[in-house]
């Protein structure tokens, strides 16, 4: 049984919604009353161990979520500017400072086509960018890169490990050759 309420969790941490008895009964080749069965226990030993974690029937469905009492330290956390989602703007500058590091303000503006000077100090502000120092031209522009936690939150041991550019460009890098 113990395996059976592992996969259970497993299936319930990784679903982004609350999923139905009939769903998790496939997917656990068992009977929906099984599964609405295993859910109330898994509910009750996560109630008893007083964790931050609740398993909740919610919407014609069963989830995995954060306990209520810690409804405001979740909030603060997930809304604090740090761990909000990135926007296209801010993921496009951010390639291309990984891509193309070191690399001014300047150059990034020249990429984009538009001024990138928010984007980038909120970029800097997260931490997944950095001035990494200045270049040898006149006026001594900043240069930027990537930080170690921009590694960390995309998973990468270094920046070696970052996807060749050509595969993503796809058509729009075939597209621009013929342009030429």
């Amino acid at each position: 049984m113990t395996e059976i309420l592992r996969s259970l969790e497993a299936l319930l941490f990784v679903s982004d919604e609350p999923v139905t008895s009939v769903v998790l009964a496939q997917a656990l080749d068992l009977d929906r009353s099984q599964v609405d069965r295993l859910c109330e226990e898994l509910s009750r030993e996560y109630e008893e161990r007083a964790g931050g974690l609740v398993v909740q029937n919610v919407a014609g469905g069963w989830r995995l979520a954060t306990h209520p009492d810690s409804s405001d330290v979740v909030e603060r956390y997930v809304t604090s500017s740090r761990h909000t989602r990135l926007t296209r703007a801010a993921l496009e500058t951010l390639a291309i400072v990984a891509y193309k590091q070191p690399v001014t303000r300047h150059q990034i503006n020249s990429i984009r086509g538009v001024n990138s000077d928010g984007v980038l100090r909120a970029l800097v502000e997260r931490g997944l960018a950095a001035e990494v120092g200045r270049e040898s031209a006149p006026g001594n522009p900043l240069l930027y890169g990537t930080t170690p936690e921009f590694l960390e939150r995309l998973a990468l041991p270094s920046l070696a490990d970052l996807p060749p550019l050509a595969p993503l460009l796809g058509n729009a890098a075939t597209a621009a050759r013929e342009a030429e």
